[in-house]
């Protein structure tokens, strides 16, 4: 009888396996270089530290009481989870902490399982985004359509809000499972016995924090303004209600093994708070990179260390963080060139829990209402939400659903409500434009034309199919690395679909390429695929839409030859005419 062999992995496939899973760890690990820059000259990211914590004191007690654990919750939260983000995370400019919409996953926890709850999602969630860290699912971020993007950060803004609103009217207790129910039920009992002091702080502090903002913006006016108003309630001895005493230092929560029922109960939330942080994370990281010269971050490395945050934050007394949109710009802005200056932030938050814990239980949580709710104002990019709305009427369908659903249900289904608009409308708009068409061949085409072009440092692309969120970013990374090329030319007479993500990636491709003086001519584009161009700005004057955009390939290859000849001198009327004239061809 034949004895039947069992199939084994070779020594060697073990050792590539082995070896792939070192080199993926040891990617996603610090490094001592990334700190040497700071050791030579530390003093521009120790005053950025400084000034983003000015910023997020304020910040960090308003999240932590609205998620219900108190404002010490917040605290401890921005100073752990701040931490270690800043030295595990992908982003060198990336603040984290404690935010609203992380909060607006959490309410619900905290009331039905307390601090217990919370600390065994933290748990979960932190594990699963360390897991996709390493299984590589950070540059996904890359394909969320910037429709949902917008209408999700709006909707968050609102639910913010609208979460202040039982805190500026100074209403204690309200009831209703949503936020909207339970600032309608504010409303309802402060119309019943009015109070003005309540909401005049809130409404007084939020105009100080946006005015001041508006002028001088590198000053921190929230921390200005929330000294004030409690300097004020302590001198005059306003009835107006603080947040309370505070714990000077960390306390960790009940580590109580929760009921399995429950445990298995709560996979849900934690799942939605990893999914959140992973999102708001990587958002807020590339976000940064636009903002500062030079800048990548690591999407896979950024969730491991958002992964480590969310994990230790909750074992300290926190809640569940991410990546702070609001906190890194500012740490960008102040100057901020490595990650010493998110660790100074995490380090002057956690002296002021042990110096400064009574002074901070007098603040009004009116005065923590009125910061929040000028922070919602100045997440929403109205100009960014118009420009889509004026793209396409499909690009506007998806805006909509994600920030209503958002509003109305949570956060993670309108993410998931929004990419599934996105998708059935991008595959709607390509079955409709997919036809069958005859394309004789130009003279352009034939290779010796296009190495004679690129002697003459020219290069055109011809972009066929859809131009949307799925495949834009793609665009983008191969057009940017051309070399050696004066003039592109971007041929699109043959594009069948061109959305808001895709316009908007047109417009980074053109903006780097023009940094790099490089011309960017466009030739055959349809009217339907111009309108989102010009709704995002691709073309800002009149004059530029005309010299940049040709009818046929050979009148942009004339025109890129007469650049190169007149080597930026002003064209003459006879070739400029010839360049018009519609019989060329």
């Amino acid at each position: 009888m034949t004895e039947r062999s069992t199939p084994t992995t070779s020594p060697d496939a073990t050792e590539n396996i082995l070896g792939r899973a070192a080199r993926s760890a040891a990617a996603l690990l610090p490094r001592w270089g990334e700190w040497t820059p700071a050791a030579r000259s530390p003093g521009a990211d120790l005053l950025a530290g400084l000034i983003v914590a000015l910023v997020a004191l304020p910040l960090a007690l308003g999240f932590g009481i609205s998620s219900g654990l108190g404002a010490a919750a917040g605290l401890t939260t921005a100073v752990i989870a701040g931490a270690v983000a800043a030295v595990f995370g992908g982003s060198r400019f990336q603040v984290s902490g404690p935010t609203g919409a992380m909060t607006v996953v959490l309410v619900p926890i905290v009331a039905q399982y307390g601090p217990t709850g919370v600390l065994a999602v933290g748990l979960i969630a932190g594990l699963v985004l360390v897991v996709l860290s390493f299984a590589g699912v950070g540059r996904a971020v890359r394909y969320m359509p910037a429709p949902v993007i917008e209408g999700f950060t709006a909707g968050i803004a609102v639910v913010i809000a609208l979460q202040q609103v039982p805190a500026a009217l100074g209403i204690a207790d309200t009831e209703g499972e949503k936020v909207w129910q339970s600032a309608a039920d504010a409303v309802h009992q402060f119309v019943q016995g009015p109070s003005l002091l309540t909401p005049a702080t809130a409404l007084a502090v939020a105009a100080v924090i946006l005015l001041g903002g508006r002028y001088l913006p590198r000053v921190p006016f929230s921390l200005i303004a929330v000294a004030a108003a409690t300097l004020i309630a302590q001198l005059f001895d306003l009835d107006i209600a603080r947040i309370g005493t505070i714990p000077a230092g960390f306390a960790a929560p009940s580590l109580d093994f929760l009921h399995p029922r429950e445990l298995t109960s709560l996979l849900a939330p934690a799942l939605a708070v990893a999914a959140l942080a992973a999102l708001e994370s990587l958002l807020s990281a590339t976000a940064a990179d636009s903002m500062a010269v030079g800048a990548r971050h690591n999407p896979d490395r950024e969730l491991f260390g958002q992964g480590l945050a969310n994990i230790a934050a909750p074992l300290f007394g926190g809640v569940p963080a991410t990546g702070a949109i609001a906190r890194t710009a500012v740490n960008v802005r102040s100057g901020a060139r490595t990650r010493l200056a998110a660790l100074t932030h995490a380090l002057i938050l956690a002296a002021i829990v042990y110096l400064a814990a009574g002074l901070v239980a007098q603040i009004p949580l009116a005065a923590l209402a009125g910061v929040l709710l000028a922070t919602t104002a100045r997440m929403v990019e109205t100009a960014s939400i118009l420009a889509i709305t004026r793209a396409t009427r499909a690009d506007t369908v998806v805006m909509v659903a994600t920030f209503l659903v958002t509003v109305v249900f949570d956060l993670v289904t309108a993410v998931a409500v929004g990419v599934g608009f996105a998708a059935i409308l991008a595959l709607r708009a390509v079955a409709k434009s997919a036809r069958i068409e005859q394309v004789p061949l130009e003279p352009d085409d034939h290779l010796a034309e296009e190495h004679d072009l690129l002697r003459e440092h020219i290069v055109a692309y011809r972009i066929d199919g859809a131009l949307f969120f799925a495949a834009a970013h793609r665009f983008l990374l191969e057009l940017a690395d051309v070399a050696d090329v004066k003039v592109v030319i971007l041929r699109m007479s043959r594009v069948t679909a061109l959305d808001a993500t895709g316009a908007s990636v047109l417009k980074d491709v053109i903006t780097k390429l023009e940094h790099r003086h490089i011309t960017v001519l466009i030739s055959g584009a349809k009217t339907e695929h111009l309108r989102p161009l010009e709704a995002l700005g691709v073309f800002t004057t009149k004059d530029d839409e005309e010299r940049h955009l040709f009818a046929t390939t050979p009148r942009a290859i004339a025109y890129a030859r007469m650049l190169l000849l007149t080597e930026g001198h002003h064209v003459s009327p006879d070739v400029e005419g010839l360049i018009h004239d519609p019989q060329h061809a």
